[in-house]
């Protein structure tokens, strides 16, 4: 410390002192600072004024935090399909639908389902999948698909999307959306028809003019 002028050591022995002995003045002593210097604890110098409830809610500024305050909306909402019959067991007819006593949730019960016979792929594979009935869940639109960000690809949030049941005939697929109570539509199959050629055909013998086919 001999080798330091005066003046220096005396602020470094102010700067070193215990913060414990500082001098700090009472108004400040209870304030509570953040890292940007906004306080927040009032003083006893300011003015503390009370605040209702419904005042700090207005204030409080919601960008992505759910709302736990809010109804209930049981599929009243754009993103939610809304079912065209209440299943309740005062719907018409012999069958009683199930969703009165599954517990289904009331979005599942407006679904609509496709009755379809799959059709052959284009490739040399096997027919097998061609000889049954499939039912699928019909797609939902709006909020229920996004865009991946990532990749770009079509993302879902549809439970039933990938879901599909099938059946040895149609009238097994009907009677099963019926005994569900789904709402649901029929897509006949395409039939191909098969024309018997041969080669031996060309040549047979017509009375008609000579048939010439250029193949140049």
């Amino acid at each position: 410390m001999s080798l330091l002028r005066p003046s220096i050591a005396g602020r470094l022995l102010r700067a070193g002192a215990p913060s414990a002995l500082r001098p700090v003045p009472g108004s400040t002593r209870f304030n509570t600072y953040t890292a940007v210097g906004t306080p927040l604890t009032t003083s006893d110098n300011t003015q503390s004024s009370a605040l209702s409830k419904e005042e700090v809610k207005k204030s409080m500024t919601r960008h992505n935090q759910p709302d736990y305050t809010a109804e209930v909306d049981q599929a009243s909402s754009t993103f939610s399909p809304i079912p065209k019959r209440v299943m309740n067991g005062s719907e018409e007819g012999d069958t009683l639908p199930a969703a009165v006593l599954s517990g289904a949730p009331i979005d599942l019960e407006a679904r609509t389902v496709r009755i379809y016979k799959e059709a052959k792929p284009a490739t040399q594979s096997g027919d097998w999948h061609s000889h049954h009935w499939r039912m699928d869940w019909d797609i939902l639109e709006k909020g229920h698909r996004w865009e991946n960000p990532l990749i770009g690809w079509q993302s879902s949030a549809d439970f039933m999307q990938g879901t599909h049941i099938s059946f040895k005939s149609k009238e097994d697929a009907i009677r099963f959306a019926e005994k569900q109570g789904y709402e649901y539509f029929v897509q006949e199959p395409n039939e191909r028809k098969f024309v018997p050629k041969a080669y031996a055909n060309n040549f047979l013998y017509s009375p008609t003019k000579l048939k010439h086919i250029r193949t140049k």
